[in-house]
């Protein structure tokens, strides 16, 4: 997973609230076991919608509940494929933000008038460092779980996250019982 202390540059506005997993990748375009090749479905009903435009962008920038409905992992790989880096919204769905943090696709909850105001300057920069995110004319504070933090700062998946830790398994493994196996007879 890639370390994230910056994203910045032009943002995509998807002025919708409730959008849930079903919108973000239908379930037809689940049969990939792998976590390539599903953001050229995104959205894939509404893009069909005359009139639709969505820029390839490494922020979006969404209305409140953004990802809700099922738990599905490919909502966040599809956006993470399409090019986004982070979404802006008021808020998310907890198994969607918790799925987008595992990957390295940044939630940053703001104010719905923060929201607004970077989807018309359409530009922004977030510091996870720092916890701000700043665009033309404003700025605001967000707010993250310092182990999370600690994970995305470090590119920290599960697995790196259970790595780190390789002295402690070592001496764990070194230092266990190996006379048998640990069973009890009937």
């Amino acid at each position: 997973m890639k370390a994230i202390e910056t994203i910045e540059g032009q943002v995509s506005a998807l002025n919708r609230e409730d959008v849930d997993t079903d919108q973000i990748i239908p379930k037809q375009f689940l049969k990939r076991v792998e976590r390539t090749g599903f953001g050229e479905f995104l959205f894939y009903d509404w893009a069909r919608e005359p009139g639709w435009e969505l820029s390839h962008n490494p922020i979006l920038v969404a209305g409140r509940n953004f990802g809700c409905g099922s738990s599905r992992e490919h909502a966040p790989w599809a956006l993470e494929d399409y090019g986004f880096e982070a979404i802006i919204a008021p808020s998310f769905a907890d198994i969607f933000r918790s799925n987008c943090m595992k990957i390295g696709l940044l939630p940053v909850e703001l104010s719905t008038e923060a929201c607004a105001e970077i989807a018309d300057a359409g530009e922004a920069r977030i510091d996870l460092k720092a916890q701000e995110v700043s665009w033309p004319g404003g700025s605001e504070r967000f707010e993250v779980d310092p182990e999370t933090k600690h994970r995305l700062l470090n590119g920290l998946d599960d697995i790196a996250l259970t790595l780190e830790q390789g002295a402690a398994i070592d001496a764990y493994e070194r230092e266990r019982e190996r006379s048998g196996p640990v069973t009890t007879a009937l």
